[in-house]
């Protein structure tokens, strides 16, 4: 029977971008009207367009795309594992890629390398766990996942104390940045988004029919331990080229899923990888723009906002639904 909740909750997405982007393009240092902002673009001098264009404007595209790629990559970990908390922050897919990152940090390699080194790593991390969970329960692949996440945390936290000087610029990346957002970096990220994007909805049927676990799935001919290597290590790009530009934000990619399938009552990844993309990118630009605005002129590491509201969140998910996959 079709239903209507699917379109509605896009719609809803799509109004909520319009008016949340324009509230981030007004807020900053200098608040600006709409009619104002709309002069600024229109009649205002270098200095006044330059606000915008080259500072509010790649900030909001980059929060996005960080927010898409992390929501994607959870809805797909999620599915993989069968596990509705297998976010990749908690596995510590995510600290492996920052492990990465922060190698090519140390070596003086650029900004390029940073996610292909945060992504060779969290895919070698990746399939160890994925090894792993074949053979674990949920508890022991949540406890290998936070001492793997804490062991690596531990490297980098010795190297960080070690830079000196430079130490509070890592531990602001760390806590989650887009303070260095520009428009290299945003078709940077743009590039690995439009990969992981498309690969993983080419693989919608797949997924729907591992949802039904892994025999069901070689009795319909899938080949599920090699796909599930696949999309992780795809899943692993995603979030490595997240982590590379901006640190670690967590929660992303594991509530989202979950606010996806509650609103639309539906499963199908046809429907649920689109929407975690859009409404992931959406839940990161308005925790940017508070983080921007709610201490102005100081402003706010993004992973404390997305902690901030998506711990009380995914508590109020766990406790609505005993099963969200």
């Amino acid at each position: 029977m079709y239903s209507k909740k699917p379109f509605i909750f896009t719609t809803i997405i799509f109004v909520a971008y319009f008016f949340i982007i324009l509230a981030s393009l007004c807020l900053g240092d200098e608040n600006l009207s709409p009619i104002e902002l709309f002069n600024f673009l229109v009649r205002g001098d270098e200095i006044q367009r330059m606000i915008i264009l080259e500072g509010r404007l790649p900030r909001i595209i980059m929060a996005i795309l960080i927010g898409m790629l992390l929501a994607s990559s959870g809805a797909i970990t999620q599915t993989i594992f069968s596990n509705p908390i297998a976010d990749p922050y908690i596995i510590g897919i995510a600290s492996a890629a920052t492990f990465g990152a922060f190698l090519a940090y140390l070596v003086g390699l650029g900004d390029v390398y940073f996610g292909i080194v945060g992504f060779i790593c969290a895919s070698i991390f990746s399939f160890g766990i994925f090894k792993v969970s074949n053979r674990a329960s949920l508890v022991t692949l949540l406890i290998i996942g936070i001492a793997a996440s804490s062991f690596l945390g531990a490297f980098t936290s010795f190297f960080t104390y070690l830079i000196g000087e430079d130490s509070f610029k890592i531990v602001t990346w760390l806590m989650g940045n887009i303070g260095f957002a520009s428009w290299f970096r945003v078709v940077l990220l743009f590039i690995p988004l439009t990969f992981c994007i498309c690969y993983f909805y080419k693989h919608k049927n797949e997924l729907n029919i591992l949802l039904s676990g892994d025999d069901e799935a070689r009795n319909l001919g899938v080949d599920a331990t090699r796909l599930k290597i696949k999309l992780l290590v795809v899943s692993s790009l995603a979030v490595s080229f997240a982590v590379a530009f901006t640190g670690l934000i967590g929660f992303v990619g594991l509530i989202i899923p979950h606010i996806v399938r509650l609103a639309i009552k539906n499963y199908n990844n046809a429907l649920v990888i689109p929407l975690c993309t859009l409404l992931g990118g959406l839940f990161l630009i308005i925790c940017d723009t508070l983080a921007r605005t709610l201490l102005a002129p100081v402003i706010l590491p993004i992973g404390i906002l997305t902690a901030f509201f998506g711990a009380p969140i995914f508590l109020f998910l766990a406790l609505k639904s005993r099963s969200m996959l």
